[in-house]
């Protein structure tokens, strides 16, 4: 996972479209609307073993060409929106990387284990208790 946002810009392919939404007249004229592309299987950052376990984790994600596709088009402006679809990528590859740690076995403490038995038996006592006084 050594990649920053300048060299993933340097593989990102962008195409732009009219947004729609809150904006006015200039929702018809401007292009703000980013869809970012990004090729993983020509990527130079990764290896190959963190492109087969990109492609394995994100393969919902894939569009028919190949590519990892991020929409964006929350903002007026064609500069935070390209902005905000990197950073989405970004935290998309990282969390696709991201090995979660291997759980160990761990075994029950003797003291742990004698205080579970003596609540169990108290808890027993007292039930019992409770059954002596409906008998009578």
């Amino acid at each position: 996972m050594n990649f920053n946002k300048a060299d993933l810009q340097k593989e990102i392919l962008y195409k732009t479209s009219r947004s729609g939404g809150k904006g006015g007249q200039n929702v018809n004229k401007v292009s703000s609307k980013v869809e970012l592309l990004f090729s993983v299987s020509n990527s130079a950052l990764f290896s190959d073993e963190e492109k087969d376990l990109l492609n394995q984790k994100l393969q919902s994600r894939f569009n028919k060409d190949g590519l990892v596709q991020v929409i964006c088009d929350e903002e007026r402006s064609q500069y935070l929106n390209k902005e905000k679809a990197v950073e989405r990528l970004t935290l998309l590859l990282t969390k696709a990387l991201h090995k979660p740690k291997v759980r160990k076995a761990t075994k029950i403490s003797k003291a742990s284990k004698a205080a579970r038995l003596e609540s169990k038996r108290l808890n027993s006592i007292k039930k019992e208790g409770r059954r002596k006084g409906l008998e009578e």
